[in-house]
């Protein structure tokens, strides 16, 4: 943080709430450096004799009398090419070069690191704002590229030349204005683009539950509500593996330590399909768990998605995973009863739907400064608490995303992964994505969706009335469709995280998969209509056509097809 000239007392240590005397200049949402050891805090009170200082650390050590300097700016993300591989706090601070704990006042940013930098413009040229000005080669698998600010432009008078240099170093003036290798931006407040694209490029995760029942667009935002135990981090992981976006962020708010190292631990380690390297060295983590002090936690999920915003405007598509935004909203309701904040429902801010609104909307795909084209997918989990989804911060989050991925506590106890409920679930962007894939040449998508949908709906229902009445009551088709819905979830929507065929799944081996069980599943029903029992039919073994899922890698199309053939010649002996 840098000193100002004015400075100003503690009166009063409530906590990790602090009160200093007032002094010339007090805005809200200033950072304020508190104590000798500049333990950072952010105004969120102003009196006329007293402002009202929130802590980001522990305030052991601080009284009355102790220094407090204003810096006279909110709190700012500190940009540099250090982000990629890197694993930081709520406040952007790395956490891999700070031993056991983080030094109390830590800085953010990694004194001593050089970068080798390279211009691709000249001196005398002029450039606009988000033009790239250089790159940086050696921060990782992505090219690092460096921006003129969004609030500069003009004539570029100075150029470094390709060379290495420091993070805090000058390597362009344009129009006056020095551009280094790190930038800062508040990260309450959205950066800048040139218009929302209206572009509709579905995101691919690798998960055919998502992929082919609820899609999301590259841009879009999407809710993950589930009660403990159904699988929420876990299928936040898998996206994060396996998902085609450029640019990973994985914002641990309020996750436990132990869960938190295992996630780093296994992002780290992870081979990366897109490059051949490690799947770390294109992600960043901000680890802010459940031990570190709320107002960090509160700030985590903004940094976050500032990070993600600051590559996007490089020209990448960045896939921001939160979880749990339910733990966020909890730090926003202890803040507020901390400040005196009236409470709403269930003690929640009157603006916790404001403040979910405003964090969802800085998703969306663009068309940046530069004129590239870049967005932000932002996949947020929420923990209702015993798994009431009618709590204030689930229902709020439904209002202000694209899709909705509810996780089942009953299949998840019958170990279905993931356990993506098809009958609550939903996706707004269903049409669009069938729309865009009958561009690229399948205009059988959006039926293909429909008829599983309407398969599984229908199984559902018969299936509720068969633990009434029993399956043999049913009429033969209908028992049918009860196999149908059977073969859809083990064969489809079942995929094992464990697996390295599994694990992933390209869009072409999940329409080879829906193929042929929609292809046996129609077979199924000619037979029962030409006279077939039903009971013969259900007496086969359909295991073969079952395991097809795990029987080929992530982009064989191949095995499911030979496997359909295979399940008809069978069902042709029956005829």
């Amino acid at each position: 943080m840098s000193a100002t000239s004015v400075r100003t007392r503690i009166s009063r240590v409530a906590g990790p709430l602090v009160e200093v005397d007032a002094f010339p200049g007090m805005a809200m949402n200033d950072l304020m450096a508190l104590g000798p050891q500049a333990v950072p805090g952010e105004i969120v009170a102003i009196g006329e004799q007293h402002a009202a200082v929130q802590a980001y650390e522990y305030t052991g050590g601080l009284g009355p009398g102790d220094p407090a300097t204003p810096t006279h700016r909110p709190l700012s993300a500190h940009l540099d090419p250090g982000l990629l591989g890197g694993v930081f706090d709520g406040l952007l601070r790395p956490l891999a070069t700070a031993g056991v704990w983080l030094d109390p006042g830590a800085a953010p940013g990694i004194d001593g690191r050089r970068w080798s930098f390279r211009p691709v413009v000249a001196a005398g040229d002029v450039v606009e704002p988000g033009t790239v000005l250089g790159v940086v080669t050696d921060a990782g698998p992505l090219e690092y590229r460096i921006l003129v600010p969004p609030d500069a432009g003009g004539r570029v008078e100075t150029l470094a030349a390709a060379g290495v240099y420091g993070q805090h170093d000058t390597v362009a003036t344009v129009s006056g204005t020095p551009v280094g290798l790190t930038a800062y931006w508040p990260v309450r407040t959205p950066r800048p683009c040139r218009n929302r694209s209206t572009a509709a490029e579905p995101l691919h995760t690798g998960q055919r539950a998502v992929d082919l029942l609820f899609p999301v667009l590259r841009g879009g935002s999407v809710s993950v509500p589930g009660g403990f135990g159904t699988g929420k981090t876990m299928l936040l992981q898998q996206l994060a593996k396996w998902c085609d976006a450029d640019v990973i962020v994985y914002v641990g708010c309020g996750e436990r330590g132990n869960e938190m190292a295992e996630i780093v631990a296994e992002l780290t380690a992870q081979t990366d399909p897109r490059t051949g390297g490690l799947l770390g060295d294109r992600t960043v983590i901000i680890a802010n768990t459940s031990n570190m002090p709320m107002m960090a936690r509160e700030a985590s999920v903004y940094t976050g998605v500032t990070v993600a915003e600051h590559f996007r405007d490089m020209g990448y598509h960045v896939v921001l995973v939160a979880d749990s935004t339910s733990r966020w909203a909890e730090a926003l309701r202890e803040f507020a009863s901390r400040t005196g904040t009236l409470p709403a429902e269930e003690g929640y801010p009157a603006d916790l739907a404001s403040a979910l609104a405003a964090f969802y909307e800085r998703a969306g795909a663009v068309t940046t400064l530069g004129g590239e084209s870049g967005s932000v997918t932002i996949v947020g989990a929420v923990s209702p608490p015993g798994g009431d989804v009618s709590e204030p911060v689930t229902t709020h989050t439904e209002r202000f995303v694209r899709c909705r991925w509810s996780l089942d506590r009953e299949l998840a106890y019958a170990r279905h992964y993931p356990a993506v409920s098809w009958s609550a679930s939903f996706s707004r962007d269903a049409e669009i994505v069938a729309a865009s894939y009958a561009a690229a040449g399948d205009p059988d998508w959006g039926e293909r969706r429909e008829r599983i949908v309407g398969l599984l709906a229908e199984s559902d229902r018969l299936s509720a009335l068969t633990e009434l009445v029993g399956t043999a009551s049913l009429p033969a088709d209908q028992r049918m469709m009860v196999l149908a819905g059977r073969l859809l979830r083990e064969a489809i929507l079942q995929q094992n995280a464990l697996s390295d065929n599994d694990a992933r799944c390209s869009m072409a081996k999940t329409t080879a998969l829906v193929d042929a069980v929609l292809t046996v599943v129609g077979r199924c029903r000619e037979l029962v209509a030409a006279g077939v029992a039903p009971e013969r039919i259900e007496s086969l073994d359909f295991g073969p056509l079952v395991r097809a899922r795990e029987a080929s890698g992530p982009d064989d199309t191949g095995a499911a097809g030979q496997l359909r053939d295979r399940m008809l010649a069978r069902l042709g002996e029956l005829s």
